[in-house]
């Protein structure tokens, strides 16, 4: 049930406790990336509290306790970590996980329950809440009624053949992003500012000091599944990270509800430097993470680009408040808040099928062209994002006053490396993003090819008058649909304009 006006104030004292954690679209196919083991080595024997869970399980699957050999059983994949993938936010859990002893709001529509890979039986042990401390070897359970996440994995592998491991971890250790989201909320409704200023400072040092502990986590799984017999290339080992739910472009939305009734709560500055700080450092740190270790990575940063809380087709839940919980002390009555929702999951199970079926050990996933249809691309955002340097005037192409919002004027500035100079050419659809959202695109209004025509950014969505080449012998960077007529920057801060190809400097980016 949506909060209304009259309980706004309860909700937002029920922020400062409530936050559990950080923050369909149909799959691909089957993918047959990793084959089944040959053989096993031999497990290590489990202790004897793990084992009868264990064998009590195999009776389930198997109808008796026995441990098969690997090509006897039934294959899996699992999902480990927080509620960014146990499914918080989804609105629909599994039975003894929506409270009151637990509250790991794990949910049927969560992500590894509907990719496309061929699979006998998906696993979410995932809980809301957790950090890496209820992940790991030797950790701490999470609830009375909870294993610790490696101890689940351990039963798992010996019962069935995993294919992948999915972790998604971190946002509960030092990023502590669920207490800071809930300031930053509470401080908008009781007027007291901007967050930004407050964890800017700071925000690369906390990203910095969750990375060792996100590797040993990623370290252990390996260990588990070395002591089940599994050979390191028996399976898939994927980290994921967090999209931003939010994002400022809000009022682009022909149909924007207003913050309070789309549940988008908090000041627009602060959902900039979400988008375009807070979450790209925290990205960069898993990246880190999965290259230290060896896992795969897949970069889900500007997955729900355009399908941001108070946008069209949003992927993700805004401030909500169930009401069937009481409001404070409880605070549980706004823990799904700012949580991917159904189709946020749709989108991951798309990216994860696409990433299973690759031989990708790093790769990027995103909407492209608002189609709801997320892809796969064979990169790193942070690899191909680059800025446009005019030969000419030594300036770089520039989205105005780093706004992203449809109509900002495209211009020469001098180059900062800040994420408004940043472009990438999609090769495929022709189309170039500005670094700040991959759901902005350099747009030539109403598809007026003529001289002397600037350029903006608007909304993608694939149309000719989106479609540009690049010509990397020449520089030179053209309307597909006009191809006589470049784009041009006649001094170091003019708007980017279309004028007649001539082929001199002042035509040529690099």
């Amino acid at each position: 049930m949506r909060v209304r006006a009259g309980r706004l104030m309860a909700a937002a004292a029920a922020l400062a406790v409530g936050f559990g954690g950080a923050g369909g679209v149909a799959g691909v196919g089957a993918g047959t990336a990793v084959a089944a083991p040959a053989g096993s080595a031999a497990a290590k024997p489990l202790p004897p509290e793990l084992e009868k869970i264990r064998a009590a399980e195999a009776v389930k699957l198997y109808g008796d306790a026995a441990e098969r050999p690997v090509a006897e059983r039934k294959s899996s994949l699992i999902s480990l970590g927080d509620s960014e993938i146990s499914g918080e936010g989804v609105g629909t859990y599994e039975p003894g996980t929506n409270g009151p002893d637990n509250w790991c709001h794990r949910s049927p529509d969560a992500a590894v329950h509907r990719t496309g890979i061929a699979t006998d039986v998906t696993y979410n042990v995932a809980c809301s809440g957790a950090y890496t401390g209820n992940i790991n070897i030797g950790g701490t359970k999470q609830y009375a009624d909870e294993l610790v996440q490696s101890d689940s994995l351990a039963i798992k592998a010996r019962n069935t053949r995993l294919k992948m491991v999915l972790l998604v971890a971190g946002a509960n250790d030092d990023l502590q992003f669920g207490p800071v989201m809930t300031d930053c909320v509470t401080r908008w409704f009781t007027l007291q500012g901007p967050c930004e200023p407050k964890y800017q400072p700071g925000w690369q040092g906390r990203v910095d000091a969750l990375v060792p502990k996100v590797e040993k986590s990623v370290r252990d799984l390996r260990t588990v599944m070395r002591d089940a017999g599994y050979a390191d290339g028996d399976y898939k080992l994927v980290v994921m990270g967090y999209p931003s739910p939010i994002g400022p472009d809000i009022e682009d939305n022909p149909k924007f509800p207003g913050k309070l009734p789309g549940g988008c709560t908090g000041y627009t500055s602060d959902s900039a430097w979400g988008r375009n700080t807070a979450v790209p450092a925290f990205e960069k740190g898993m990246r880190k993470v999965a290259a230290d270790t060896g896992a795969t990575y897949l970069d889900n940063s500007r997955l729900f680009h355009g399908h941001e809380v108070c946008m069209e087709d949003t992927w993700a839940r805004g401030l909500y408040v169930d009401l069937a919980n009481p409001f404070p002390p409880n605070a549980n009555s706004v823990r799904q808040s700012f949580h991917p929702n159904a189709r946020g999951h749709a989108a991951f199970a798309s990216c994860l099928t696409q990433l299973y079926a690759s031989d990708r050990r790093e790769a990027s996933c995103a909407d492209p062209a608002s189609t709801g249809q997320p892809q796969l691309y064979p990169l790193a955002w942070d690899d191909e994002y680059k800025p446009l340097k005019n030969a000419a005037t030594g300036s770089c192409v520039d989205a105005k006053g780093a706004s992203s919002s449809n109509g900002t004027a495209v211009l020469g500035w001098d180059c900062n490396g800040q994420r408004n100079q940043d472009w990438w050419h999609d090769t495929q659809r022709r189309s170039l993003h500005v670094g700040l959202t991959q759901d902005r695109c350099l747009d030539v209004p109403g598809a007026k090819y003529e001289a002397g025509a600037g350029l903006v950014l608007w909304n993608c969505s694939g149309a000719a008058n989106q479609q540009f080449t690049k010509d990397a012998a020449s520089g030179s960077v053209r309307p597909a649909a006009a191809p006589g007529l470049c784009l041009t920057l006649g001094s170091a801060k003019d708007a980017v304009r279309l004028q007649k190809c001539d082929g001199s400097a002042a035509q040529r980016f690099v």
